[in-house]
C-alpha cells in the first residue's frame, strides 16, 4: 500500500503510520508545522507540508497513493463552532476533493461514536442506529456531517469507508487521559451517579487494526464500530486508567440528574452569553461520559475479520510501564 495520512502527528495518526511502516507500506503524511513534520518523520512517514485549507495544494501529496486515511479533526469538548466546522467539515470536503483528483482508490475516514449523540441513551447500538440530523454539540454534529459526506461520495472508482472507535485510549494519548489526570489533580473530577454504568472502549492499537482492515476489506459507503470487545464498568476502567499514572480517582460523586442539569445550563450560558473559557461540563461530555454508551463491533468482526487484538490488560500494563519510565527517579 502507498498511503497518505492526515492528522499524522495526532494520537491515532502516529500509531497508524507506525503500523503501516511496520508491515512495509509506503506512507506520506500531511504536516502543517515544524512540530508536526518532526512527529510524522519520527513515526516513519515522509512529511508533506500543508494543511486542510486548500484541495489543490493537498493533491500533489496524494498523487501515487492508493489509499487515504483521514484522521485529522478538531477534537475539543468546547470551542467556537467555526473552528469545528472549518476543520471537520470543510477540511474533509477538501481532502475528498484532493483524493479523487489524485486518483486515490480507497478512503478511510476516522469517525466516532459521538456522531450518534442526540440525547437518547446509546446501549448496545450497532450501525443500523440512525445518525441524527444534528447531534448535540459542535464536535459530534460536525463529525456527523463529515461522515455523511464521506460515505455519500462512495463509488465503484472511489471506495469510501468510515470507522467509529469508541473512547480511544492507550500509550501516547494526548487528549482524554491527560484531561482526566488534570481534572483529578485540580479537584474537579467527580463520578456521575457513582460511575457504575457500562462503557465501550477502543485501544488505539485496535483502532488502527480496524482502520487497516477497513482499507482492505471495508464495503464502500459503510461505517464500522470498533471496540475492545465486551463493555467495561466505566468507574472500574477509569480508576485503573488513572492508576497507571499514579493518580487516585477518589470517590467524589454527583447525582446524574444534577450533572445533566448543570451540563444543560452550561451549554445555555456559555453558548448564548459567549462567556470566556469553557463551561465546567457540557452536554456532549455528559452524554458521552456520564452514562452508559455501549456499541457493538460485530459487523467489523464479521465483515472485516476484526479481532481487537490488544487487550485492556495489556494496554494498561503498557501505560503503567511508560509512566514509570518517564517519571523522575529519586535516590
Amino acid at each position: 500500500m502507498r498511503a497518505f495520512v492526515t492528522g499524522g502527528s495526532g494520537f491515532v495518526g502516529r500509531n497508524l503510520i507506525t503500523a503501516l511502516r511496520a508491515r512495509g507500506d509506503s506512507v506520506r503524511a500531511l504536516a502543517r508545522s515544524s512540530t508536526a513534520v518532526a512527529a510524522v518523520t519520527e513515526a516513519g512517514a515522509e512529511p508533506f507540508e500543508g494543511d486542510l485549507s486548500d484541495a489543490d495544494k493537498l493533491r500533489p501529496g496524494m498523487e501515487g497513493c492508493d489509499t487515504v486515511f483521514h484522521a485529522a479533526a478538531y477534537v475539543k469538548s468546547w470551542g467556537p463552532r467555526e473552528a469545528f466546522y472549518e476543520a471537520n467539515v470543510r477540511g474533509t470536503e477538501r481532502v475528498l476533493e484532493a483524493a479523487r483528483a489524485a486518483g486515490v482508490k480507497r478512503f478511510v475516514h476516522i469517525s466516532t461514536e459521538a456522531v450518534l449523540v442526540d440525547g437518547r441513551q446509546l446501549v448496545k447500538v450497532n450501525e443500523t442506529w440512525p445518525v441524527p440530523e444534528r447531534p448535540i454539540g459542535d464536535y459530534p454534529s460536525t463529525k456527523a456531517e463529515a461522515e455523511r459526506l464521506v460515505l455519500s461520495v462512495n463509488s465503484p472508482e472511489f471506495t469510501t469507508v468510515a470507522v467509529r472507535p469508541r473512547f480511544v485510549w492507550g500509550r501516547g494519548d494526548t487528549s482524554l487521559l491527560p484531561e482526566f489526570v488534570e481534572a483529578v489533580r485540580s479537584k474537579r473530577f467527580m463520578w456521575f451517579g457513582g460511575g457504575r454504568y457500562l462503557s465501550s472502549t477502543c485501544h488505539v492499537a485496535n483502532c488502527v487494526e480496524g482502520a487497516l482492515l477497513a482499507a482492505e476489506k471495508g464495503r464502500g459507503g459503510e461505517a464500522y464500530f470498533l471496540t475492545d470487545g465486551e463493555p467495561v464498568v466505566f468507574r472500574d476502567f477509569i480508576t485503573k486508567l488513572l492508576a497507571t499514572q499514579g493518580v487516585d480517582a477518589g470517590t467524589r460523586s454527583v447525582p446524574a440528574g444534577l450533572a445533566s442539569l448543570l451540563a444543560t445550563l452550561g451549554d445555555l450560558l456559555w453558548g448564548t452569553l459567549h462567556l470566556g473559557g469553557r463551561p465546567p461540563l457540557s452536554r456532549t461530555e455528559f452524554l458521552l461520559m456520564g452514562r452508559e454508551v455501549t456499541v457493538s463491533d460485530e459487523k467489523a468482526r464479521r465483515e472485516l475479520g476484526y479481532e481487537g487484538r490488544r487487550s485492556i490488560e495489556e494496554g494498561l500494563r503498557e501505560l503503567k510501564a511508560d509512566h514509570r519510565e518517564k517519571s523522575p527517579r529519586t535516590l
